[in-house]
């Protein structure tokens, strides 16, 4: 049961108007029997209702909640979309006043999990792209895409996104703050760009079918510079035109058909301008032969096979000389 607290919140049309300040009603967290804890994620249950959700509970540095409002208004904007989790509102907590978000409980562990176990599949399955494609016709950009933020469902052939704690409306206008997860982050993000678009987007879900078909992250830095060397390392980007011999090599015609590299290297088209969209990219004929994301059951979990990615270089840093020590007289 809803009580008759609320929080406001600005949020934006679907078409990119922006909306009135919103009203929204917050439900008691005390209604709901957290069954176990996933993280930063709760299974629970309504003590009435007996209705299943997920609770993510976010403790804000500043105390006003805002991350976790901007997170529920993106959710609201795109609730009903069969792929993305759905929203089912906010809670607060009597004792402690703190803002909890509810969310539909998918029931299976993340991509990530999956790559984890290393199953074996049934080919190369797609990246999530239908996922993207509704969350961008909603002029919603999640930012944050990468296998921990995809959930599988028990039936092991439903994925949605979830998390979209970075997420930003395509009608902000920049300059837009450097966001997601460094192993999945667009070129021009990484150069410092301000006024990127949901082809933010399409360059992660390109990280994660890479991830799919080879096992880990195909690039890797632990800075943005070293993210960056990665990149190139793989994708020729001299006098401007996108060579992709070194993503070849990486997945040969055994590993993902042509029809499926021409999806993969779309995606990863480092200047933006040139990178597919989500919906281009499931208009291409790769898509027209593969079925949903399918992942075994458990009982056919087998070892990893060995990673089709080569082993990095290490990036050799030579630091400046020292200055000589003075001579003392």
């Amino acid at each position: 049961m809803q009580q008759a607290a609320t929080a406001t919140v600005d949020g934006h049309a679907t078409a990119g108007a922006p909306l009135k300040r919103q009203r929204i009603p917050i439900a008691c967290a005390q209604d709901y029997e957290e069954i176990c804890c996933l993280g930063v994620v709760s299974k629970a249950r309504h003590r009435s209702t007996g209705e299943t959700v997920a609770i993510k509970r976010h403790r804000s540095s500043d105390g006003c909640n805002g991350e976790l409002l901007r997170e529920a208004r993106f959710l609201d904007a795109c609730n009903g979309l069969p792929f993305l989790v759905g929203y089912q509102g906010l809670a607060r907590d009597r004792a402690t006043a703190e803002l909890c978000l509810l969310t539909e409980f998918v029931g299976g562990p993340s991509l990530r999990d999956y790559l984890r176990g290393r199953r074996r599949g049934r080919g190369p399955p797609p990246p999530p792209l239908k996922e993207a494609t509704q969350m961008h016709e909603r002029r919603v950009v999640h930012r944050d895409i990468k296998p921990a933020n995809i959930l599988v469902g028990e039936d092991h052939r439903t994925v949605k996104i979830c998390d979209l704690g970075l997420a930003m409306h395509a009608s902000e206008p920049p300059p837009h703050a450097q966001a997601g997860t460094l192993a999945y982050m667009a070129p021009e993000v990484l150069l410092g760009r301000t006024d990127y678009d949901a082809r933010v987007d399409t360059w992660s879900l390109g990280c994660v079918m890479a991830e799919l078909l080879g096992g880990r992250p195909l690039f890797e830095g632990t800075d943005e510079v070293e993210q960056l060397w990665a990149i190139y390392e793989v994708l020729d980007t001299t006098d401007g035109h996108q060579q992709h011999d070194g993503l070849r090599e990486l997945f040969p015609e055994e590993t993902l058909s042509e029809d499926g590299f021409v999806v993969l290297s779309g995606l990863l088209a480092f200047n933006s301008s040139n990178r597919l969209t989500a919906d281009a990219a499931l208009r291409l004929p790769w898509f027209d032969n593969v079925g949903a994301l399918a992942l075994p059951k458990e009982e056919e979990a087998v070892s990893a096979p060995p990673s089709v990615l080569r082993k990095k270089k290490p990036l050799l840093i030579i630091p400046p000389p020292l200055p000589k020590k003075p001579k003392v007289f």
